[in-house]
């Protein structure tokens, strides 16, 4: 029986850094990504998502916070890394910038982090005042949104992201159609003129509201378009969110707890 006790904490051990070894191991080399900034700014753009929900671990792999993780990369010392593994949550690492790597990368990164920062700042805080007719003269307020949630896309014509998404974004209304508790409204920067003859061949299925240039660089203070803020039904901020992906998987949590 002793020998047994005796080995059992050794097994525990063993387990535990099995464990930790599966979320130790990034998904990519962090040195070589950073050796062409094209290399980096796809594997950027296709895996690393800060809007979304993630475990955030230091260089040390501790766990820290959302936001302690974004001020650190705002700071442009290090980049952002998937890690392996076989759960659903994503597990991403800060690793060093290296003194070669291209500078472009760490700038990037720092302006991202920071525009993060403020959108994280606004999840919790009640939607500005808003009150505004859409292309079809209906009037949209705070109140009329109360007891829906209120998907909101910011946007504006020139924007290439922005209207690249809009098919995905259409396929999600058409997803959610059967809840007639969410709602799809979109902030346009343009003009009713532009905006016409421009949705009659890109079509999007969100109510467009025009003119609201004002409104979302001040108010709202955007720095970086496409936005996407998911509005809960007491009319608090949920979400603020930077990438279409983010935005779906976003929607499903709070739909599914509404």
């Amino acid at each position: 029986m002793k020998k047994i006790f005796s080995v059992l904490p050794f097994l525990v051990l063993f387990i535990v850094c099995s464990c930790q070894n599966k979320l130790g191991n990034p998904e990519v080399n962090p040195v070589e990504i950073q050796k062409k900034f094209i290399d980096w700014w796809t594997y950027q753009y296709n895996e690393i998502m800060l809007s979304r929900d993630f475990v955030a671990l230091d260089s040390n792999s501790k766990e820290i916070t959302k936001e302690a993780f974004l001020k650190m990369l705002s700071e442009g010392n290090y980049i952002p890394i998937r890690l392996e593994s076989d759960e659903a949550l994503f597990y991403y690492k800060l690793f060093k910038i290296e003194s070669t790597s291209d500078t472009s990368i760490k700038a990037v990164i720092a302006e991202t982090a920071f525009n993060e920062i403020q959108n994280l700042k606004k999840e919790g805080t009640p939607f500005p005042e808003f009150s505004s007719k859409d292309l079809n003269g209906n009037l949209i307020t705070n109140e009329s949104m109360k007891g829906k949630i209120v998907v909101v896309k910011c946007w504006y014509i020139h924007c290439a992201a922005c209207i690249e998404e809009f098919s995905k974004v259409n396929n999600l209304v058409s997803n959610y159609k059967n809840r007639k508790d969410i709602v799809f409204i979109s902030l346009a920067e343009d003009t009713p003129e532009q905006l016409k003859p421009f949705l009659a061949k890109k079509p999007l299925s969100y109510s467009v509201v025009p003119n609201m240039k004002t409104y979302m660089n001040l108010t709202l203070q955007l720095n970086a378009f496409p936005t996407h803020f998911i509005i809960n039904k007491d009319g608090s901020i949920a979400k603020v969110l930077s990438d279409y992906k983010s935005l779906e998987v976003a929607l499903y949590k709070v739909s599914e707890k509404n």
